[in-house]
């Protein structure tokens, strides 16, 4: 096919395991997830109700309202490139291992083994993440209702039992998953129209277009106003990501080879515009743009909501982002497990024999999950005695899933004319757009290491680099343990895969 964009029709499930046994891998996983599901995975995992509520007040103090709303509309675009290319390359390589089999794949070992320690570190680092901002917000919602404080202890408590909801969720089996997707669509869409239709509705003052789309607001610390608007794109760049989970989920998907690769292209540009109209109506809504900042409730966003609102709309509506959150959080855990497992089914992770592990009543890789919540408990366990620890989890997930993304775009387009193009591919728009995500990533990767304000100390600094070079050096040291076990099949079918296969069935 040579028209942009090109898919085929769906086929038959036998076709999607024995495509699978052709990239080396016999089926073990339950393929009982749709097109839509696997849509929705990827659109809960971005979650525009939790990442452009949990950084809006990042964003107002690093560029204001311009730089948010413009910037949103930008980064959107150039996220959508960095989408399109990789669901190219997920189309020809289906797999739960997604990132680092194609990078495996495309250029090798060693491009495999970092690519998927970038990956896995920045799908844990969003677990932890996601559902301590749901932890914060939740801390928000209980002492408007209640007058309960939220200290680091006390959120940290709620943050482990969000934790353990989403294990015990995705032990259940991917059908709940993906049911519980698909309820986070709409919950999502409703979400956005209910909170930017009463912010449009109730309040009697509203800001002006000319505010909301040209105000610029510096309180970085820093002088220079193009520094403080890159650094300002991060908003959005920090919402758009986690599409991969659609990747992750493939060996659970029907038709794969297209429905994987439309779930992550449908998820960021659905995101993108439900993303766009809730920054808008957030900041129409802003009353007193320094109270906002200053929040007692310490979540700026619910200090707009209580301005406009009042305390029992707020509450309502602080309701809404925090289900939509538990669902962000929940598809997390699954597309970190599904992770978690292919890799070790690669045996690259230390014990990859007991996190390979399948159910066999479920198809749920079981200890996997356990092992992703658990993790991301202890990634976030700084944030005890730390304030800065947070955005230091945060700068985890971003500095080592967003390069992960750029890595298989580029060893596709340094292939040429050898990739085997998978069902669904962009044409003759392959390479343009390929060149745009990977110089998009490269770019966004230096602003994610950039200070973000001024002076520099030990609680303003960004932790980014430090995080990906700790990921880095982690992954090298041991590669020189676990080389020898490393190793991706080039086919399935002998005796001895079939026989480790069968060992991970439980």
């Amino acid at each position: 096919m040579s028209t942009a964009w090109s898919s085929s029709g769906p086929a038959p499930q036998r076709d999607d395991e024995q495509r699978l046994r052709e990239l080396g891998y016999q089926p073990v996983l339950a393929r009982r997830m749709g097109g839509f599901g696997n849509f929705a995975i990827s659109f809960s995992v971005i979650s525009i109700l939790s990442g452009c509520m949990t950084l809006y007040g990042f964003g107002l103090d690093t560029g204001g309202p311009a730089v948010m709303m413009w910037g949103w509309a930008g980064v959107g675009l150039f996220v959508l490139c960095v989408g399109l290319a990789l669901a190219e390359v997920t189309s020809a390589y289906p797999t739960s291992g997604a990132l680092y089999y194609m990078a495996d794949r495309l250029g090798g070992r060693t491009w495999g083994w970092y690519t998927g320690w970038l990956n896995l570190l920045g799908l844990l680092g969003a677990i932890a993440g996601i559902d301590y901002g749901a932890a914060l917000f939740t801390g928000a919602l209980f002492n408007l209702q209640w007058g309960f404080d939220p200290t680091p202890e006390s959120t940290m408590v709620i943050f482990v039992c969000i934790l353990l909801v989403h294990a015990a969720l995705n032990l259940f089996g991917v059908r709940l998953v993906s049911v519980l997707n698909s309820v986070s669509v709409w919950w999502h869409l409703a979400g956005v129209a209910i909170i930017v239709g009463a912010l449009a509705i109730v309040p009697s003052h509203h800001q002006s277009p000319e505010f909301v789309f040209t105000d610029f607001v510096n309180d970085t610390g820093w002088s220079n106003p193009l520094y403080v608007g890159a650094i300002g794109l991060l908003l959005a760049q920090y919402t758009f990501s986690g599409y991969d989970a659609s990747a992750h989920l493939s060996e659970e998907t029907s038709n794969a080879s297209v429905f994987a690769a439309r779930g992550i292209v449908r998820a960021i540009w659905v995101s993108w515009v439900a993303g766009f109209v809730l920054l808008a109506g957030l900041t129409f809504a802003i009353q007193d743009y320094a109270g906002t900042q200053k929040s007692a409730t310490g979540v700026p966003p619910a200090q707009i909501l209580i301005d406009a609102l009042g305390t029992s709309g707020a509450t309502a509506m602080l309701l809404i982002v925090i289900v939509a959150q538990l669902f962000c959080g929940n598809a997390e855990v699954a597309a970190a497990s599904r992770m978690v497992f292919a890799f070790s089914r690669d045996g690259a992770l230390p014990g990859s024999r007991l996190w390979q592990r399948v159910s066999s009543r479920t198809q749920t890789p079981v200890h996997a999950v356990w092992l992703s919540v658990a993790v991301a408990c202890v990634l976030a366990l700084p944030s005890l005695y730390s304030e800065t620890a947070y955005g230091a989890v945060t700068a985890i997930n971003v500095i080592g899933i967003t390069p992960a993304y750029a890595i298989p775009i580029f060893l596709r387009l340094r292939a040429g004319d050898r990739f085997q193009r998978g069902p669904w591919h962009l044409g003759r728009w392959s390479k343009p757009v390929g060149w745009i995500a990977v110089v998009w990533v490269a770019v966004v990767t230096v602003l994610f290491c950039l200070p973000q304000s001024s002076p520099v100390t030990a609680d303003s600094m960004n932790y980014a680099s430090i995080a990906l070079a700790v990921v880095l050096l982690l992954a090298t040291i041991w590669w020189f343990v676990a080389r020898r076990s490393y190793n991706t099949p080039s086919a399935y079918g002998t005796a001895r895969e079939q026989a480790e296969i069968a060992e991970g069935i439980v």
